[in-house]
């Protein structure tokens, strides 16, 4: 299976939601664990056993867990593998980028069968051509993982850049959607739910079978109810990433805040 259908199967069978694990320094004192490795690795392994069972996507954010050295990557390989263990599609939030053999070695680190650091997916950002990414992608589809461009994001400082135009008339974001359309189903979208598609020149009809990595959910102002009304014909796709909500409920609220999460979903059209 490549990653597009692994991942779409996924969503269809288990709700669309991305719980990110994200151990920033407040949200581990909300939950009474140090700022040190030991705690990230304890805050990561309590969401994962959260999230299994009731929903089927996690996120970790690379750097909360970079932040703090060879000890911070030893507790994010364990949390890595706790998460594949319990049947959750891992997607790495890495966001590497890069050219020739430095590239391949982030794909290596990240998507690579046996590696310490392996997920099902990682994001990567393209802004020095989607075909400095070849070497990941080819990597990828021999193992049926995936690779999630950074295309259009929620942050206001982006909009400049994304939405530039390029010689052929097209926005950088429209570009790299069209670009990655072309992909045998080894790579998706990071699309943020705050903005508007139509703003970047992109019609939900151009993402046909494309997964999307939509955050922006949440504290950043987006509703889940309101998913398929922001996608259109391409909700369905779409992995709708939470993450301050449902960890600040703090490890004795983690379970409801991720089922009243999956709930408004499911009430939503998509």
């Amino acid at each position: 299976m490549t990653f597009a259908t692994r991942l779409l199967a996924t969503l269809a069978e288990s709700g669309q939601l991305c719980v990110g694990i994200d151990p920033h320094a407040a949200l581990l004192a909300t939950w009474g664990l140090p700022d040190s490795a030991a705690g990230v690795r304890e805050f990561g392994l309590r969401t994962v056993d959260a999230v299994a069972g009731r929903a089927g996507l996690v996120k970790p954010q690379v750097a909360f867990f970079e932040r703090l050295g060879s000890a911070g990557f030893a507790a994010l390989e364990d949390v890595l593998a706790a998460a594949r263990a319990a049947g959750l599609f891992v997607i790495a939030d890495a966001k590497r980028g890069d050219i020739g053999t430095t590239v391949d070695a982030y794909g290596e680190a990240w998507l690579a069968p046996g590696s310490p650091l392996e997920a099902d997916a990682m994001t990567a950002y393209a802004y020095q051509g989607l075909g400095s990414l070849s070497g990941v992608l080819e990597l990828a589809e021999r193992h049926g993982k995936g690779v999630i461009v950074v295309t259009a994001t929620s942050n206001p400082e982006s909009v400049a850049t994304q939405t530039a135009v390029r010689a052929d008339g097209r926005s950088v974001a429209a570009g790299i959607v069209d670009e990655v359309a072309t992909l045998p189903g080894t790579a998706g979208l990071v699309l943020g739910a705050t903005i508007r598609l139509s703003d970047y020149g992109i019609a939900p009809e151009s993402l046909g079978g494309i997964p999307i990595l939509a955050p922006g959910f949440g504290a950043q102002g987006a509703r889940l109810g309101d998913l398929a009304a922001l996608f259109g014909v391409a909700a369905p796709q779409v992995a709708a990433h939470v993450s301050r909500e449902i960890l600040g409920a703090g490890p004795d609220g983690i379970a409801s805040a991720i089922d009243r999460a999956q709930a408004e979903l499911r009430g939503s059209p998509a």
